[in-house]
């Protein structure tokens, strides 16, 4: 009787112990927080119900996203948030905490080696890197990151996952498979950057093998299921196997939506139908609305696991709102009371909706007007996660961390300047899209046109729509931003376009200064 006693008592304690120690586990992979970045496509400041301006919308009144009001009530809104015009420049800053103008992905990839879109007429455009992030140096056309986000992530205890477009490397790169930047998991992530179909009962393909069609979702095919739907179940399942584990995750939620084709998702478009929007507009509604389901389910699985209190959910768009074509109505008017969209340097192509919930940290309903830029996400993002120093070699940061403005503590200082460079050509034409470079230093904006060597010069908080260039009336200002800018783009040799009638390289903006002239649209 005495020897079972003991063997009772044996069992209990080794279970206590056990137990003991499980919890110690738990609680020291809980000191690092959950962190999912939820990153839509092309998804315009305006496409929300959440008021992103000094006042609500037409825009505000038609979408319907109550999960990202719900976001915002619980964290930190960001009114003034930038990435770059086209998507692949922003995702590898992300990814990479680099500058457009110094990684030089300016433009977006697919084809190895492939400049994708042909030059304006006059201008030769410069071998950007159309191969996107490098994984190794010998990789041509493209920069060499031995540190991208999420690979630190990984070598810091998470499990990182990525759901979604990846958009990082052209095909047969290794930067192609999100695996090779440190992702621990991909869903449906590869060289292209936008679905041949959303339908399920399309198998997310076009009806002949196409470089656009969707991989990894085969369990789905020939189901009536909507990509965005499938991404976000695969996605929780993947989170749900890193919680059991008692591994801090990192989810990358990078959904398709709301790119391009614009397709119906039949759960929500009659109700915008009914409501007498254009058809296209209905499914583009629908596409939003789609997206916002997604991100509800994601924040109702975090509060059903218990893992709210330490839990960060950081949501933005990688460009603005479509709006030179494939939409209803008049083009470059859906971003509203931004001028332009997506390719474009005007506001409606590159300011986006952010909100970041970061609970202890950052105040619920909180707004912050300072601006930021996509680059940031790197540092912010690492600091969050308590990575204090990175190891062995790495690229060159340019992203400055906005904990502070998301902890309340500090605001941006205003004589801190923005860049963005686009010696490309992304194809339509309208206002600001264009071959261009451009700084954001306080209220100012100056945008330089290679194609003419023309310039903008707006006071963006003044005139938030651009109507007015204002390059004849305020010429010290247009002069003193050239030069800070021409300073940037030489330091980091960027790029620049050919003229093809001189086949000399298109000069400097501070080279132009003597008789400054305004940009005359083509």
């Amino acid at each position: 009787m005495r020897y079972l006693q003991n063997l009772v008592l044996a069992v209990m304690l080794l279970h206590g112990i056990m137990f003991n120690v499980s919890a110690a586990r738990k609680k020291k992979n809980q000191s690092k927080p959950n962190i999912v970045l939820f990153l839509v496509d092309d998804m315009g400041w305006q496409d929300t119900s959440v008021p992103f301006w000094e006042k609500e919308t037409h825009f505000n009144k038609r979408y319907q996203t109550p999960n990202m009001e719900r976001l915002a009530n619980q964290g930190m809104k960001f009114t003034q948030a930038y990435a770059c015009a086209v998507c692949s420049p922003t995702r590898v800053s992300l990814m990479t905490g680099m500058n457009a103008a110094r990684h030089r992905v300016t433009n977006w990839t697919l084809h190895k080696d492939k400049m994708m879109v042909n030059p304006p007429k006059g201008l030769k455009m410069p071998r950007w890197n159309m191969n996107g992030i490098g994984v190794v140096k010998s990789l041509n056309n493209a920069v060499y990151t031995p540190q991208p986000l999420p690979k630190v992530l990984q070598e810091n205890g998470y499990t990182t996952i990525h759901c979604g477009k990846a958009h990082f490397g052209a095909v047969d790169t290794e930067a192609a498979d999100p695996k090779n930047i440190g992702f621990t998991v991909n869903i449906a992530g590869h060289a292209s950057g936008g679905p041949a179909s959303y339908y399920g009962t399309e198998n997310f393909a076009k009806k002949k093998p196409s470089i656009w069609d969707v991989p990894g979702l085969e369990e789905y095919h020939g189901q009536d299921i909507f990509l965005t739907e499938a991404l976000t179940q695969k996605a929780l399942k993947a989170v749900d196997r890193s919680v059991k584990e008692e591994k801090p995750f990192f989810l990358y939620m990078a959904h398709y939506a709301v790119h391009a084709p614009i397709m119906g998702d039949k759960r929500f478009e009659q109700k915008y139908l009914d409501a007498g929007l254009l058809p296209t507009e209905a499914k583009y509604a629908s596409l939003v609305e789609g997206m916002d389901k997604s991100l509800g389910d994601i924040m109702n699985y975090i509060e059903e696991q218990g893992l709210g209190d330490n839990t960060i959910v950081i949501f933005m768009s990688d460009n603005g709102g479509l709006s030179a074509h494939a939409r209803g109505g008049k083009a470059h008017t859906h971003n509203w009371p931004l001028s332009s969209g997506k390719g474009s340097i005007h506001e409606g192509g590159i300011r986006e909706p952010m909100i970041v919930k970061w609970p202890g940290n950052a105040a619920a309903q909180s707004v912050c007007n300072d601006y930021l830029i996509i680059e940031d996400f790197y540092p912010s993002i690492l600091e969050m996660a308590g990575v204090k120093q990175l190891k062995g070699e790495c690229q060159h940061i340019d992203g400055v961390s906005f904990v502070k403005q998301l902890k309340g503590k500090s605001t941006s200082k205003k004589e801190r300047p923005l860049y963005w460079h686009y010696p490309n050509n992304w194809g339509p034409r309208g206002p600001g899209i264009d071959t261009y470079s451009a700084i954001r230093k306080g209220d100012w904006k100056l945008i330089y046109y290679y194609t003419d060597s023309g310039f903008e010069l707006f006071n963006v908080k003044d005139d938030i729509s651009e109507k007015e260039n204002l390059i004849g009336k305020e010429t010290q200002i247009a002069k003193e931003l050239a030069g800070e800018l021409s300073d940037y783009l030489r330091e980091v040799k960027a790029q620049r376009p050919t003229s093809t009638v001189t086949n000399q390289l298109v000069p400097y903006p501070d080279e132009c200064i003597t008789d400054m002239k305004a940009h005359q649209y083509q």
